[in-house]
């Protein structure tokens, strides 16, 4: 699948928060798919961003991954700092 989209409608949606799509990446761990989801913002993330962000962007991924052929773990997260 085709991540493009997903990635241009969460940008959308953050844009206001200054938050982007660092990445998306969708994989089976041993029985289990990922939806894993990476966000940045210049200056970083804290926990309630990353609660509020995951807010508007699950309604998003529901939708737009409604025709994946597996269940799968939703994993919001923020881009390492180093």
């Amino acid at each position: 699948m085709d991540f493009e989209n997903l990635k241009k409608k969460i940008n959308a949606a953050l844009e206001k928060d200054e938050i982007f799509v660092d990445s998306i990446n969708y994989y089976k761990k041993g029985k289990f798919y990922f939806l894993d989801i990476v966000l940045d913002k210049v200056g970083g993330i804290d926990l309630d961003m990353i609660v509020e962000a995951t807010k508007k962007v699950d309604p998003i991924v529901n939708d737009e991954c409604k025709n994946l052929d597996n269940s799968y773990i939703l994993d919001i997260s923020s881009k390492e700092r180093g």
